[in-house]
């Protein structure tokens, strides 16, 4: 299954290879910049200009959990591998660590001095790692909030970062 999000505010999931469309989710009221699977492949997340993180029931069709707390476009999301975590990365220059269960934010990291654009976790582990408007990437604890190292080098926006 191909998981899309679009300017369109929908989301789509998509049989592959055929490309039939299975689901389209709608509910955001401003452009989607981030979708990612639960791990257990039953619910997903989604990011949204609307500066709203969504979760996402696929056997329910439907949103199940609107996480807000971010003033302005959320960026990117992403899943950690435990299923019980989702990260947010926004444009107010805050990125999230949010728990699913408890549907509270659990960290707010702070530290980035423009826009964050993306974040992700390193499988199996608690570090987080973004990426800035700001020109450096950030490796986070997600157990504490709190940053741990520092890459600086780019001369522009760094736009996205990911572990091997």
């Amino acid at each position: 299954i191909v998981l899309t999000g679009g300017d369109d505010r929908l989301w789509k999931t998509w049989a592959f290879p055929d490309g039939n469309i299975l689901l389209t989710g709608e509910g955001h009221t401003d452009w989607l910049s981030g979708c990612c699977f639960r791990p257990s492949g039953t619910q997903l997340v989604t990011s949204s200009g609307d500066t709203t993180v969504r979760i996402w029931d696929l056997s329910r069709r439907g949103c199940i959990l609107t996480l807000r707390g971010h003033s302005r476009a959320v960026h990117d999301c992403s899943w950690h591998t435990c299923g019980e975590f989702v990260a947010s990365a926004s444009m107010d220059g805050t990125s999230k660590i949010w728990d699913v269960n408890s549907e509270r934010c659990r960290y707010t990291l702070r530290g980035h001095k423009e826009a964050v654009n993306s974040i992700e976790f390193l499988p199996f582990s608690s570090t987080a790692l973004t990426s800035s408007a700001d020109k450096t990437v950030s490796l986070w604890d997600a157990r504490t909030g709190f940053r741990v190292h520092i890459f600086q080098g780019h001369v522009h926006s760094c736009n996205h970062a990911t572990f091997n």
